[in-house]
């Protein structure tokens, strides 16, 4: 019988070793604009929340507390636009990347089932859709998918890679393809409140769903938009039907959130303002980085959210990796996410102060 690594691709990082080791030479050490990982401190309240729950000798439900469950009901619709929510339309999970390599398997999915995520996209969707043994393929619009058999729909928007924003009125053409024809829509939208030159738009909003949360079911993280990377803390939103069979699945499956960063979770889904404070520091990176990028002869496609730049010199992306490699800089190569992206990086936005100026200063000199 074959492992079940034998269906996996090769890890995309791994091939970035070589290239991350030539950075760390720079004599100013390294920039490292390559994974994503959050810096910046987890804020004062979630850490006060989360001590103060850290006696917590009993096991945690994978519903979550009641108190966790009203966290995420009000945050969808106070920042999201959600409507009529209850705790039967929420469900938390233990990260989004778990989620996402996970469903398809948890949804019944297997050989002869059909599962589709965007032309340049999170590398997790087809990893998702191997585990369980589906069939995967790519899109530019989905509503041009043949549906047979199609059983599941990934959206990303805001998109990782590229940071490009699906508009109200495309979204609610994808809803209701996906109802038209019964395939389950599953968004991704774990960099909504990161939008800068767009303003995202959630799948749960009632302009796009007509107030029906029948076949949708959103993915949200708090990773980026809080820096609990390191808490594992996402929840998913939606239909009832859906999310009801994955509580009993998970439950079997003891697919956890600790009890204390539960009680992290309720914190920071209940206040705006670090949420702010954060936005803020990535805005003024982003700034700086975008400056740098284009004064050095780069072009940047889309990028108007979440927190990366899609760039381009209009070469191979692993030469390109290697250009800024010796500089010092580490970035990711765009066929990462496609072969799509083959002549573009991602540039993170994960970085501290410090080193976006390092970044900034090194790209400053000739190409």
């Amino acid at each position: 019988m074959s492992a079940v690594s034998d269906r996996l691709p090769a890890f995309p990082w791994d091939k970035l070793e070589p290239y991350k080791k030539t950075a760390a030479a720079h004599p100013d050490g390294i920039v490292d604009l390559s994974v994503g990982t959050p810096v910046d401190p987890v804020p004062e309240l979630i850490q006060k929340a989360l001590v103060a729950a850290a006696d917590s000798p009993g096991y945690p439900t994978v519903w979550g507390t009641p108190e966790l469950r009203d966290a995420i009901t009000g945050w969808l619709e106070r920042r999201l636009g959600a409507r009529e929510l209850t705790h039967r339309h929420v469900l938390p999970v233990v990260g989004s990347k778990e989620l996402v390599a996970w469903l398809p398997t948890q949804l019944g999915l297997g050989p002869g089932d059909r599962v589709a995520y965007p032309r340049l996209a999170y590398p997790t969707y087809e990893v998702g859709a191997r585990l369980a043994r589906a069939e995967y393929e790519v899109y530019d619009d989905p509503t041009e998918l043949d549906p047979a058999n199609l059983r599941l729909l990934w959206l990303n928007s805001p998109s990782n890679p590229t940071g490009r924003v699906l508009g109200r009125q495309e979204l609610t053409r994808i809803v209701a393809w996906a109802r038209e024809h019964g395939v389950l829509l599953v968004s991704d939208e774990c960099y909504v409140e990161l939008g800068w030159e767009a303003d995202p738009v959630s799948v749960l909003h009632p302009d796009v769903n007509g107030g029906s949360y029948d076949g949708i079911v959103t993915v949200h993280s708090l990773s980026k938009r809080s820096n609990l990377a390191g808490y594992r803390a996402a929840f998913l939103a939606g239909d009832p039907a859906v999310l009801g069979p994955l509580l009993e699945i998970r439950k079997h499956g003891g697919m956890m959130t600790p009890a204390p960063v539960q009680a992290a979770v309720v914190a920071a889904l209940s206040d705006d303002v670090h949420v702010r404070e954060q936005r803020d520091r990535y805005a003024v990176r982003r700034t700086a980085l975008r400056a740098a990028l284009l004064s050095h002869g780069f072009r940047i496609e889309h990028s108007e959210a979440s927190l990366y730049l899609w760039a381009t010199r209009g070469e191979s992306c692993w030469d390109t990796v290697a250009h800024l490699a010796e500089r010092g800089i580490l970035v990711a190569p765009g066929d990462f996410y496609g072969t799509a992206g083959a002549q573009f990086v991602r540039v993170a936005l994960t970085a501290t102060d410090e080193r976006v100026a390092a970044a900034v200063e090194r790209l400053g000199h000739a190409t």
